[in-house]
């Protein structure tokens, strides 16, 4: 019996999804639960098992192309079984799938693009950007994007991520290869004449196309889908307080001579007191549900995650408030990695009913949410930096960080939000409370 190869449905917020690869040809054989595409979600990269076993009859769905859910993308028979009618029916709509957008004029062979290329230096030339070839080198859209940018090979830049995936940070290293090796092989210095405090370097005139178009990929659809269902009817408001972090750093210190493989964060604290305000303040934790106010009796927290490729996603801790300090850190630790590159389950990133992001790591020392719909709240952390303080009268260095609660006013108020951030600052800046 013919086994169908679906578009599957990966989030409750996914209508269609990209074929990035076939992991088989047709013509091959095809056992139960062996792993015949992969494709790109709005959240994830996933990838589609056999349902059956037989042999892969017909591919209708092309690398590149964007299909809805549920739309067929193979068939999988027995080699004298008849599937004509199969693929006609249900091929119909396969074919005419939305491709993805054509890539703009500045992602040609670099042989194509007009302008300067660099120059060699002594002793070798850099590598230029070869044409590209019939086989897809599989790298994340911002990795193809700083590639290209940089001039740099994609071909010439091994990958990291998951299945030799090139990812940022593999760019980023081949570039600075790059630079060193133009510092160490370039040529001599010219004899020194007059000392030139700055000495001008000739810039070529700009040539070329003044812009790109990079197409979305299925992330940042969802992202200016939900974002823009949250922004506009949601009526938000912030609250904002600067906490003492002298204490919480002292637990991560401590925290470390125990146990150093732990790697304790700052934001593992932070999740962990949300969790424990949260269970104080059930009115934080609760959602607009139109007719009716839903406030949930658990802590599910969502944790804000930049991905290689661009975009966020918010993978989910669950029952926070019934855990450690020591099981949050491990988990969020987990879930971070596999977000990044793409590899969280369905259920990991969905059923959220608060928030937190956190770009204190960037060096952003303030910034505003916005909620993750039904959510009722997000809490924006910022950075945890030295800074003179006056402590009874006297001026001393102290050790602080500013949060700013986004806050539905349909479910939170003012005074609600307020006391909230009242017991998340006396719990931060008296730890202690979280060993109870």
């Amino acid at each position: 019996m013919a086994v169908k190869v679906m578009m599957p449905k990966g989030s409750d917020t996914m209508t269609e999804g990209k074929v990035l690869k076939w992991l088989k040809k047709e013509g091959d054989q095809v056992a139960t639960g062996e792993t015949v595409v992969e494709i790109e979600t709005d959240k994830v990269d996933m990838e589609v098992e056999a349902m059956g076993a037989g042999v892969l009859r017909k591919v209708l769905v092309e690398v590149g192309k964007v299909v809805p859910v549920g739309e067929l993308l193979a068939v999988i028979a027995m080699p004298e079984e008849v599937i004509s009618s199969l693929v006609k029916r249900d091929g119909q709509a396969a074919a005419a799938a939305v491709p993805a957008p054509a890539r703009p004029a500045l992602e040609k062979p670099a042989s194509a693009v007009p302008g300067p290329h660099p120059a060699p230096a002594a002793g070798g030339t850099l590598p230029s950007v070869p044409p590209e070839t019939a086989g897809r080198v599989l790298a994340s859209p911002l990795a193809r994007k700083m590639a290209k940018e940089m001039g740099l090979s994609l071909g010439e830049i091994a990958g990291s991520g998951p299945g030799g995936r090139v990812i940022r940070q593999d760019v980023e290293r081949r570039a600075a290869t790059a630079t060193q090796s133009r510092v160490v092989e370039g040529p001599a210095e010219a004899p020194s004449r007059a000392p030139a405090p700055l000495p001008l370097r000739a810039i070529p005139a700009p040539t070329g196309s003044e812009y790109f178009d990079e197409p979305l990929t299925s992330m940042r659809k969802t992202i200016a889908t939900r974002l823009v269902q949250s922004k506009a009817p949601v009526p938000h408001f912030y609250l904002t307080i600067e906490l003492d972090m002298k204490r919480a750093r002292e637990l991560r210190e401590s925290a470390h001579l125990l146990d150093p493989e732990l790697k304790l964060s700052y934001n593992d604290i932070i999740l962990k007191a949300c969790a424990a305000a949260l269970a104080r303040h059930r009115e934080v934790n609760a959602a607009f549900q139109g007719e009716y106010i839903r406030y949930h009796n658990r802590v599910h927290l969502g944790m804000a995650v930049a991905t290689d490729g661009g975009g966020l996603i918010t993978p989910v801790i669950r029952n926070a408030d019934a855990k450690s300090l020591q099981q949050i850190a491990r988990e969020s630790r987990d879930l971070t990695a596999r977000a990044r590159t793409r590899k969280l389950l369905p259920e990991e990133y969905a059923g959220s009913t608060f928030s937190v992001s956190n770009l204190g790591m960037m060096g952003i020392e303030e910034f505003s949410a916005v909620i993750n719909p039904p959510e009722g709240a997000i809490l924006a952390v910022g950075a945890v930096a030295e800074k003179p303080v006056v402590v009874d009268g006297r001026l001393e260095v102290g050790l602080r960080c500013r949060m700013t609660l986004s806050c539905d006013h349909r479910v939170v108020d003012g005074a609600t939000g307020a006391k909230f951030l009242a017991t998340l600052r006396q719990i931060l800046e008296n730890p202690v409370y979280l060993a109870f």
